[in-house]
């Protein structure tokens, strides 16, 4: 059976920043926000207006045959532009946000992805696939002058259920369906995907296949690899389709090739996913702790029990208290569990039990230490809102920016008191005011985990994108020193390339390569991802 899409929503995204335009801060929120933050500007930059940007005619014209399916709005083409990384906002806001795509194609089927690339080849339009325009690696912008013309290929068109095996728990779903969506199509069968990346409002089933998301969930299968029956992907090379199997052990994975591939080596088009039954029995509670050493042993000891929280996010005091989940300096751990067929209560209360072995306070279910507002509710909403506080902190001149990684346990520790430290005194060396650097893990593995950091820092008028790349220089250098990955779920993109080609072995650049030149022999498909 087949679903169909949710009607669309009559609110306006951003060009510039992330989400609805109607729910960032306004310029008195901004300007209160940047007071608590030393050396920020006396008042907001303006918003950004797409009519004051310089934009040239496009560089190509497609066919006729074609030409239903390409736009060339000023508009349309300012929103294909660049992601929602704080370097992306910056840029947007002084009015610098790089090419512009010429064109902006909506196909509807593997057929027009396959005609357009074509096209795109013979003519050497650069083609960037899109999806909801939530990267923060530079993933969905083009960068260099060695292609005529940019075609950005937006598959939000391609945005249905197509059929659903209940039986199997599985369903048949277009790459261009946007997470809420997926889900509304879903919901009739009583089925979810159940992956929840905070961009999960703004993305698409293909961005997340394209760059291995990580969901929201913190054990268990959390990384979208773990849902993949099998894929569907129009190359300039031809069209591959995988086999739907539970598993197989036939030679190396063509699903692998794919996935994280960034639309350098393929668009992905559809893909069959695994599903489960909705969760009907829910509950969380969080866990406070004065020694953050002591939190981390706790995590790691509920991450190698056989507990499976959904949810085991800890937060360090800098993080606790600007999510508001906790003021006194405490660190404070998230707890949540889920089922669809049993009360997870006992569950719940086993994991308290073993957070406070290792010295955690606990002061009930949906509250740390019993302190006011539940700690859970509090870091959900401020979760949520995160994206929006930070553009508003960046029409103020701030550095706000996040970087994640992932490591072993024995690494973790000092991982993080590492780059605190060492991307705090960049900050100062840079700005000549002290910066916040705090640190979440939101990812659990018996093996290590998912440190996910956020930096507040000063800027310098009008070079506000140099500062943040002298920051982040550092703490690449930190994450290469410890062995830590580059990204962890958000994608190499551009940004991260130079650290990528540092961390993966010569081997396999050199069959990724081959890849790339037997798949894209024009070069065509975002150039400058994952290989050259």
């Amino acid at each position: 059976m087949a679903g169909t899409t949710s009607q669309p929503t009559s609110r306006t995204r951003s060009w510039w920043g992330w989400g609805w335009a109607d729910a960032h801060p306004d310029d008195a929120e901004c300007t209160a926000m940047g007071a608590l933050l030393p050396g920020t500007l006396g008042r907001p930059l303006p918003v950004p207006r797409v009519s004051d940007l310089e934009i040239a005619g496009p560089a190509a014209e497609p066919p006729q045959s074609l030409a239903h399916l390409v736009s060339t709005d000023r508009e349309d083409r300012a929103a294909h532009c660049m992601g929602k990384a704080y370097r992306d906002v910056a840029r947007a806001l002084r009015g610098r946000p790089g090419r512009i795509p010429d064109l902006v194609a909506r196909p509807t089927d593997d057929r027009d992805v396959a005609d357009l690339l074509d096209w795109a080849g013979e003519r050497q339009v650069a083609v960037v696939p899109y999806g909801g325009g939530s990267s923060v690696t530079g993933g969905v912008e083009y960068r260099g002058d060695t292609h005529r013309a940019v075609m950005s290929l937006d598959l939000t068109a391609m945005g249905r259920v197509l059929e659903v095996d209940a039986e199997g728990r599985a369903a048949r779903i277009q790459a261009g369906t946007l997470g809420p969506s997926l889900e509304d199509q879903l919901r009739p069968y009583g089925l979810t995907l159940r992956h929840f990346p905070q961009s999960f409002e703004f993305s698409t089933l293909g961005g997340w296949l394209a760059t291995r998301a990580g969901g929201h969930y913190a054990t268990g299968r959390t990384h979208i690899d773990d849902f993949v029956q099998s894929l569907r992907v129009v190359t300039p090379a031809g069209t591959s389709s995988s086999w739907r199997l539970p598993a197989s052990g036939a030679g190396p994975s063509p699903d692998r090739l794919f996935l994280g591939s960034e639309g350098a080596l393929g668009v992905i088009t559809e893909a069959w996913v695994r599903l489960q039954e909705r969760p009907r029995h829910k509950a969380s509670a969080a866990v406070a702790f004065a020694d953050f050493e002591g939190a981390l042993r706790a995590v790691r000891a509920l991450a190698q029990s056989d507990l499976s929280p959904a949810n085991c996010r800890l937060l360090d005091s800098g993080e606790a208290a600007l999510s508001g989940a906790a003021h006194d300096g405490s660190s404070v751990l998230v707890l949540g569990f889920e089922s669809a067929d049993e009360p997870v209560a006992a569950r719940l209360e086993r994991a308290v039990a073993l957070a406070r072995s290792h010295g955690g306070r606990y002061g009930g279910a949906d509250g740390a230490g019993g302190g006011g507002e539940g700690a859970v509710s509090a870091w959900r909403s401020a979760f949520l809102r995160m994206p929006y506080l930070r553009d508003g902190l960046a029409r103020m001149g701030a550095v706000v920016e996040t970087f994640e990684t992932a490591a072993t346990w024995d690494r973790i520790p000092g991982l993080i008191d590492e780059v605190r430290r060492e991307v705090g005194a960049a900050a100062i060396k840079a700005t000549g005011h002290p910066a916040t650097v705090n640190c979440r893990l939101t990812h659990v593995y018996p093996d290590g985990a998912a440190p996910y950091f956020t930096v507040l820092a000063a800027g310098r008028a009008g070079d506000e994108v140099a500062v943040w790349d002298e920051l982040k220089a550092v703490a690449s250098e930190v994450l290469h020193r410890h062995r830590a990955t580059i990204t962890h779920h958000h994608a190499v993109g551009r940004d991260h390339r130079p650290d990528y080609d540092r961390q993966r072995p010569e081997p396999f650049a050199l069959a990724l390569r081959a890849a790339k030149g037997a798949l894209d022999p024009r070069g065509i498909l975002n150039p400058g991802v994952l290989v050259d």
